[in-house]
């Protein structure tokens, strides 16, 4: 009888070990399928968030959304990685508050995280931080501050390019290596609808196209490229470069067909051979170098519609934009620093009511209405008779983010 209990409480206790190394077999696999840091799932999902991008300075931009590498084991839990928007400025002199009220219009409607790429002298890096990482409680943006950096031999003759700092943008495909695609905007633009939908035009290139934007004029008879231009430009006018979506991939592997020599140049080779044949010809500096690249290069573009690049031109004679007619304006350019002066009322209008926004709930509800009477009173401007088409899409992406659960806010 001993002998039989002592069989029965040997067998019970190898029953129990076995089953304790079970449960710690099974641990170990959840941990790595996780991603081998542990964490909850959840955390893996929005490591997008911390730390990295936030306040950093001279960075390299990301590459891409993070990647979560699950476990090989049987029990491995796979995470799809969050895709980030990238979009990058250029922000010198007195540019500050433009450029805030263009990110703040940015991160209003957007849906998927935003990655921003901001290029400023230091002098505003202090001030670019201090504001954004008040911000920071949005949980809806990253961002890295560069200097302004241009190739070290040549370095004095591309900041005086145009404006000041304004050429910096030519750099970008070699500055943000680890970026694939990238949204490059001036500093007074504003979004009037999410930047997903123009991040999402990325989709209809086609094989050859690595760059888009939009023409420079819709109406040759007031154009200045075909009227004015003593070199080589894209298209019937032009094109405008305030906003400009790239595939930087495709941009740094392209060898570029040019009208210096027979042999086809790549991105960082073609630059500064431009600038020497042409600097005495071209006067919107930085603009008119890329006008030359895809006149020879034609098929490299992606040309989108004017509602995309909405600017003082397409309404200050008359308007002349069709797509922002219909549709509204998408994103609105408001160069010739009409932001600032009363020769265009109805862009400061849309300016001033984006710049005193909050991120509160109400206040972006109520923004409509006292921005619909402002425009009412600028009817005596061509731009101003055609008001509804500076409200039309902002109306639409105001209601859109509110129809939108929490979790996509």
């Amino acid at each position: 009888m001993r002998r039989y209990l002592r069989v029965v409480v040997l067998c019970l206790a190898c029953g129990f070990c076995s089953l304790l190394y079970a449960f710690s077999q099974l641990a170990v696999s959840l941990e790595e399928g996780a991603g081998g840091g542990g964490g909850k799932p959840q955390a893996a999902v929005a490591s997008w968030l911390a730390g990295g991008g936030r306040g950093a300075v001279r960075g390299t931009g990301g590459a891409g959304p993070a990647a979560h590498p699950g476990g090989s084991g049987r029990y491995s839990l796979k995470i799809q990685p969050v895709e980030k928007m990238h979009l990058a400025v250029v922000a010198c002199g007195e540019r500050l508050e433009e450029t805030m009220t263009m990110l703040k219009s940015a991160i209003i409607f957007s849906m998927k995280p935003l990655q921003f790429h901001i290029f400023a002298e230091d002098q505003l890096h202090q001030s670019f931080k201090d504001r954004l990482d008040s911000w920071s409680f949005l949980q809806t943006f990253n961002y890295t501050l560069y200097p302004i950096t241009f190739p070290s031999e040549n370095a004095a003759e591309w900041k005086k390019l145009f404006k000041p700092c304004a050429s910096q943008r030519l750099f970008l495909p070699l500055i943000l290596k680890e970026v694939d695609s990238l949204l490059y905007v001036d500093t007074d633009i504003l979004f009037l609808r999410p930047v997903d939908d123009i991040w999402s035009l990325l989709k209809k290139f086609n094989s050859t196209q690595i760059a888009a934007m939009a023409p420079e004029h819709e109406e040759p008879r007031i154009g200045w490229y075909n009227r004015f231009a003593r070199h080589p430009y894209y298209g019937k006018t032009g094109v405008n470069s305030g906003v400009m979506l790239m595939n930087m991939t495709r941009m740094r592997r392209k060898y570029f067909k040019n009208d210096m020599t027979t042999v086809r140049l790549q991105w960082g080779d073609i630059l500064m051979p431009l600038l020497k044949k042409y600097k005495l010809n071209i006067t919107w500096g930085d603009q008119d170098l890329l006008n030359i690249m895809f006149f020879h290069n034609p098929e490299s573009l992606f040309v989108f519609p004017c509602h995309w690049n909405y600017r003082p031109d397409h309404c200050i004679y008359g308007s002349n934009c069709q797509e922002a007619e219909e549709e509204g304006i998408f994103i609105l350019h408001g160069n010739r620093g009409v932001y600032h002066d009363d020769k265009q009322p109805a862009f400061r209008a849309v300016y001033e009511a984006l710049r005193n926004c909050s991120f509160e709930d109400d206040n972006i509800r109520s923004l409509l209405k006292p921005l619909e009477l402002e425009l009412q009173k600028t009817v005596h401007t061509y731009c101003g008779k055609i008001y509804k088409i500076f409200i039309k899409q902002l109306a639409k992406s105001v209601r859109d983010r509110y129809a939108r659960s929490p979790k996509e806010k």
